[in-house]
């Protein structure tokens, strides 16, 4: 990923915080020189090697997961919040618009599940992670045959990371001009907007 000094992340505890909290990521792979892309929960477990694999599951219809037999290194994206920054925010002048945004790049290796066990523990480990500290939480249990049914349908996966790349495009290059970014896109009424002049707030000195 291009990505300038000022704005590259690679702190582990921010980037495992913003993998968690953006979980629903796009994974890409390629075959035959052609892209494909699905969109999907994806679990971080930061804590199984260095630095950490991706678990998660595709249907079992869709082709995409063929393409992980191959063991060709995959990417996975997590973007979190970002908004349009107009140049009426700053008090350099000249200046034209740009965009703050969040990402994460995840790149590894996929190996399938095939273990049934170890398959429906993740699938479990997936709803417990999102389904944690809801009111009248879902608690996952269902009759065996009707899990392993359903489990029919899908294909479980996991990802050995070999390097996450973070990006957080926020301002950091525009110290004088960052304050008034941040005002205006706090008083926005889009709670996405909000959310990006809470993160320059947390960066800026």
């Amino acid at each position: 990923m291009y990505s300038p000094a000022a704005f590259q992340v690679e702190d582990r505890e921010t980037l495992t915080a913003f993998i968690r909290r953006h979980s629903f990521a796009t994974i890409i792979t390629q075959d035959a020189g052609v892209p494909h892309a699905t969109q999907m929960p994806v679990l971080f477990r930061e804590h199984e090697g260095t630095p950490g694999r991706l678990v998660s599951h595709l249907a079992r219809a869709n082709p995409q997961w063929r393409h992980f037999e191959t063991g060709d290194e995959v990417l996975v994206l997590f973007t979190g919040p970002h908004a349009y920054v107009s140049p009426a925010w700053y008090v350099t002048t000249p200046a034209v618009p740009t965009w703050n945004y969040t990402a994460v790049h995840v790149f590894g290796r996929p190996h399938l599940i095939t273990d049934h066990d170890a398959f429906a523990a993740m699938l479990h480990e997936l709803i417990e992670f999102n389904e944690a500290g809801r009111p009248g939480r879902w608690n996952g249990e269902m009759p065996d045959e009707f899990r392993d049914n359903l489990m029919k349908a899908i294909v479980g996966f996991e990802i050995e990371i070999t390097r996450i790349e973070g990006k957080f495009k926020l301002s950091q290059n525009r110290p004088a001009d960052a304050p008034g970014i941040i005002a205006a896109l706090s008083e926005s009424e889009d709670q996405t907007e909000r959310e990006v002049a809470a993160m320059m707030r947390h960066l800026m000195p």
